[in-house]
């Protein structure tokens, strides 16, 4: 049976997800890059990115081939598309990724409004959804057929799907850093109440992997 995954999603051991003052120069917010040094050391990642190297068969590298495997459709909030406000005055921004970005399947972006689909290299056809997180999940589950759908953030959006019930699992990577500020992960969500238990941990020099699943 398919399942609604978050998958690989980095959190700094004071709790956030996501840096301060998100820009072009910095996609993550300040600081952002920091919770995810356990993925860009590993093979999965430089192969995502056209890049040879990065290591193998270690635990990081594991976690991370995970986060791309079996999915058929992804769901992104809008500030995890671009860092573009309000509505869209052109088609020019195509997201951070360049012309063929990592997802390779149909990708449906949360926004408030209008804009027709983008087409792009590798098979990612980015959706852009106004009818909220519903419509968004019925789409992509339609999409991805017998695989999973993921749920590829950012911070809030990950937030509002684990808030209604709708996220079957949770990979988080739990990285020794500290962002000071920045966007909570379980700000406002009680996960024992929502019926979430950890299933699954491990540790690497990098980070404490834990996955996390409603019973």
């Amino acid at each position: 049976m398919s399942k609604v995954r978050v998958a690989g999603f980095g959190v700094s051991l004071d709790g956030f997800s996501a840096g301060i003052e998100q820009s072009l120069d910095d996609p993550l917010g300040k600081q952002g890059t920091e919770i995810f040094q356990w993925f860009f050391h590993t093979k999965t990642f430089c192969s995502m990115h056209g890049q040879a190297g990065g290591t193998t068969g270690d635990v990081d590298d594991l976690f991370a081939q995970r986060t791309m495997e079996n999915f058929g459709a992804y769901i992104l909030g809008r500030n995890m598309f671009g860092p573009v406000r309000g509505p869209w005055e052109d088609n020019l921004w195509k997201g951070w990724w360049g012309d063929n970005p990592p997802y390779h399947t149909p990708t449906f972006v949360l926004t408030h409004y209008k804009r027709d689909p983008l087409v792009m290299e590798g098979g990612t056809i980015f959706h852009f959804v106004t009818g909220g997180i519903k419509e968004a999940l019925l789409l992509a589950k339609e999409a991805a057929g017998s695989k999973d759908v993921k749920i590829g953030g950012g911070v809030s959006t990950v937030r509002q799907y684990v808030q209604a019930g709708l996220v079957d699992s949770l990979h988080i990577a739990s990285v020794p850093v500290l962002l000071g500020q920045g966007e909570s992960l379980f700000h406002g969500l009680d996960m024992r109440a929502l019926g979430y238990s950890i299933t699954e941990r491990e540790s690497s020099e990098y980070a404490t992997h834990l996955v996390l699943e409603r019973t």
